[in-house]
């Protein structure tokens, strides 16, 4: 898998989340009380969250990604 590649799959990540929290917040000010698409757009901004660290982690485990040390003192 090459950088561009992976870095794409991360932004894509990034702007669904973005989106998922978004939506919450547009539902929240639109929806009246008894409405549940707001608790079911974050739930999905969570749940993509949670799979984008498994993603990483599994990505670090496998050694598709190396983990630079930034702020590491050498």
């Amino acid at each position: 898998m090459n950088d561009s590649l992976k870095t794409l799959v991360i932004i894509a990540f990034l702007i669904i989340i973005l989106w998922n929290l978004g939506a919450g917040l547009y539902y929240m000010l639109v929806d009246k009380s008894d409405s549940k698409r707001t608790v079911n757009a974050l739930t999905r901004r969570i749940a993509v969250s949670v799979a984008l660290i498994l993603l990483v982690v599994l990505a670090q485990y496998m050694g598709w990604i190396e983990f630079h040390g930034v702020g590491r003192n050498p």
